[in-house]
């Protein structure tokens, strides 16, 4: 089963910073839109920020504007979500997927075109 790979989480305080990590070993990401995407206990999933498959756009939820930054390093078959001021809110399980949708740009809102979701990294922000 064809499917990202997250890392990168773990246990910070409010204020604190993680660069969360996210790569697949069967598939290359450098040609499909990414998304960054997080899921709360009881929440539903929510997006937080794309990049666009020829990699000129990257778009952010309005949770993640300012504080999140999205990034990609081809070369590593690596994509990455620096998060900082990281918030008790932002507690949550964080995924990444490719949107198999073709469209120009990307979208952060996650749909039935996401596939290869991975299993999720854990992130909790203590106060």
């Amino acid at each position: 089963q064809l499917q990202f790979v997250e890392s990168g989480g773990g246990l910070v305080q409010a204020g604190g910073s993680l660069r969360l990590s996210c790569t697949a070993s069967e598939f290359t990401l450098d040609d499909k839109i990414i998304g960054w995407f997080r899921q709360a206990p009881g929440k539903e999933r929510e997006g937080l920020a794309c990049i666009s498959s020829n990699r000129d756009r990257v778009n952010y939820a309005p949770s993640a504007k300012g504080r999140f930054t999205m990034s990609t390093d081809a070369a590593a078959n690596m994509v990455y979500l620096q998060m900082n001021n990281l918030k008790p809110e932002d507690t949550a399980v964080y995924y990444c997927a490719a949107d198999l949708l073709p469209q120009f740009g990307c979208t952060v809102i996650p749909g039935t075109s996401h596939h290869y979701w991975g299993q999720g990294t854990q992130v909790t922000v203590s106060l």
